[in-house]
This record gives C-alpha cells, sequence and structure tokens, in this order.
C-alpha cells in the first residue's frame, strides 16, 4: 500500500490518468482519525490489519507444527499441491463474497463495516482500513486450512494474497501507466461502484458471484435502475 500510495498520490507519477475519481483524498474531516484519511487508513491497516494478519498466520503455522491442523507436503503430493494453489485464490473469493454481504446487515454494519465504507473515494491504504471485527471476519478464510491439508507455503500465499490484493484494488485507479502504456492491472471499477453505491458488488471479479447472486452493478442506467428496484424489493419484504 505505501508503494502505490507514493507512486499515485504523494509523486502524482500518473496524475489523474485512469483514476476513477479525481477528487482528492479527504484532509480536515471530523469523521477520520487524526482528520485525515490518509493517517485513518494507515492506522487501521497497519494497527488492526497487520496485527490480525500475523495473529492469524502464527495460529495456522502453530497448528501444523503441533498435529492440529493437517499438512500437505509437495515431496508426497505434488499434484495436490498444485491443485489446493489454484483453488486457494478461488475460495478467497468466495469467503470474501459472503463474508461482505454479511457485513451490510445493519447491525453488523453499523458495528464495523461502516468503518471501512468511511472511504467513499478509496486509495491504497483504505483496502485493509477496517475495525478490527471486519479483520477477524476478513481474514478467517485461512481457517479452512483446519481441514483443508495445505503446507506452510499455502498459508503465506493465502494470506499475503487476500491482503495485497486488498490494497491493489482500492487503489483508485484501473492500472499503473508506464511510459504510457498500461503496465499493472490495479483496481476495479467494479469495486468502485460498491464504495459509491454500497448495496452491490460485494465480491470481485476473479469470479462472477454478484452476477450468479444478484448484486451486479455495471454502471449502466439499465443496471443502475434494476439495481434500485432490487432494493425497492427489499425493502418491502423488510
Amino acid at each position: 500500500a505505501g508503494g502505490l500510495h507514493l507512486f499515485f498520490y504523494s509523486l502524482h507519477s500518473q496524475g489523474e490518468r485512469l483514476r476513477y475519481d479525481n477528487r482528492a483524498l479527504e484532509q480536515l474531516q471530523k469523521n477520520f482519525l487524526f482528520r485525515n484519511q490518509v493517517h485513518d487508513n494507515m492506522f487501521w491497516s497497519l494497527a488492526s490489519g497487520v496485527t490480525t494478519w500475523t495473529i492469524y498466520e502464527v495460529l495456522m503455522f502453530w497448528a501444523m507444527a503441533n498435529g492440529y491442523a493437517p499438512v500437505l507436503l509437495w515431496s508426497e503430493h505434488p499434484g495436490w499441491f498444485i491443485i489446493i494453489t489454484l483453488l486457494t485464490p478461488i475460495w478467497i473469493s468466495l469467503h470474501f463474497y459472503w463474508v461482505h454481504r454479511w457485513l451490510h446487515w445493519p447491525p453488523l454494519y453499523r458495528l464495523a463495516h461502516a468503518l471501512h465504507h468511511k472511504n467513499t473515494n478509496v486509495g491504497p491504504w483504505s483496502g485493509l482500513s477496517m475495525h478490527p471485527v471486519e479483520h477477524v471476519l476478513f481474514f478467517s478464510s485461512i481457517l479452512i486450512h483446519f481441514v483443508v491439508p495445505a503446507s506452510p507455503f499455502h498459508i503465506l500465499f493465502h494470506m499475503q494474497h487476500q491482503s495485497l490484493t486488498a490494497a491493489t484494488s482500492h487503489t483508485g485507479y484501473e492500472a499503473m501507466l508506464i511510459k504510457d502504456k498500461s503496465y499493472l492491472a490495479l483496481g476495479t471499477f467494479h469495486h468502485q461502484m460498491h464504495h459509491r453505491y454500497f448495496d452491490c458488488n460485494y465480491g470481485n471479479l476473479e469470479m462472477p458471484w454478484d452476477k450468479w447472486f444478484g448484486s451486479f452493478h455495471d454502471g449502466t442506467d439499465a443496471s443502475h435502475d434494476a439495481f434500485k428496484t432490487r432494493k425497492k424489493t427489499l425493502r418491502g419484504k423488510g
């Protein structure tokens, strides 16, 4: 997150090219700690996010070392080793989708997820800027390895993938440009729409969970009309 923030927001290396929202990240706003969006996001990412990430990682290594979690070795099962590696991002994506939808349940939203949604315009530090309760839920996908065998490599890959993609998906830019050519795909319009409208696009683009479960918004007028109709229907049922 720090490197991306330095490139895009401190050095302005790309200007506003491929940026989704040209508004500056907020300062002098009482709803952020230290009255500064970036400093607020850094605090929650490091004080709560990295702490929770570390606790889960240490827990899994300890469980594997002491026989509480099954261990998968490349030397014994190379095929399964590769399969678990390939399935890990899909599992993270599915877990994130349903945890994210649950976090939009009003009581849980008010308790925890509202902190993340203070960021209506996002930057790299916004990705892991969450309430401690949300961090516990967000990283809990790793607990599947108390059942599904894994190696220390899988634990590291799982946690790094989940944490680092949170930063890249919140850069506020579609891609990093090097010499006017798209060099690295970063944030997605898909998730940018979620921060704008809240009740849509709970997942990511790795898997079409939102299309399959009726929460997709692609930014078109037709999609927005369908989104508003769906919200009215849900409110009517409530």
